[in-house]
């Protein structure tokens, strides 16, 4: 069984209410806050309660949850902070930049020129060495064991939507829906 609390663990303590924080979401499992170091307004951590140091130990339902949450909170970020994209990132490990030892998904909002940089350099690989990696990767992943998602409702049109909707909705009220949805494809 997995600690609640760790006493040592800064994020634990914002989960425990030791350490104040700018909560924005809570459930059971899952707590949201602003980063006060955050790279630009509404930048925010998704965390689970549970103390998990990375994500291989985060169990399969409650990481999906976790990044359903992080999902919102980006449209929330893009509807309420009017920004132009939102990165959703986990830095998995000191190498990967993470700086405490508990899971958590970061929601960065974007704007045009912002000055954030998470670039990197591309390095080429020759072909042999694409295949080692390919060959590697694809016979540890081959039995992984994760569940199969029996069906996936597809989302609907936008005329279905409309003909969910009560009569009352104007053509005006479906076109700002639909400028609203599109303002967010690159």
């Amino acid at each position: 069984m997995v600690e609640r609390i760790r006493e040592s663990c800064l994020i634990c303590q914002i989960v425990g209410n030791r350490v104040p924080a700018y909560k924005i979401y809570e459930d059971d499992l899952i707590l949201a806050v602003l980063d006060v170091n955050g790279a630009n307004p509404g930048h925010c951590f998704v965390i689970p309660k549970n103390h998990y140091p990375i994500i291989e130990q985060v169990p399969d339902a409650e990481l999906a949850n976790l990044f359903g949450v992080a999902n919102k909170i980006s449209s929330s970020i893009f509807e309420d902070l009017k920004v132009q994209g939102t990165n959703i990132f986990v830095s998995n490990g000191i190498p990967a930049g993470q700086t405490v030892a508990h899971f958590l998904i970061n929601v960065i909002p974007r704007q045009e020129n912002d000055g954030v940089n998470l670039q990197w350099k591309p390095k080429q690989l020759t072909e042999e060495e694409m295949s080692t990696v390919e060959l590697k990767l694809k016979e540890s992943i081959q039995n992984i064991g994760v569940e199969k998602i029996e069906s996936i409702e597809k989302p609907k049109t936008t005329q279905e939507k409309i003909e969910m909707q009560p009569q009352s909705i104007s053509d005006d009220d479906e076109e700002d829906y639909i400028a609203k949805q599109m303002r967010r494809v690159p």
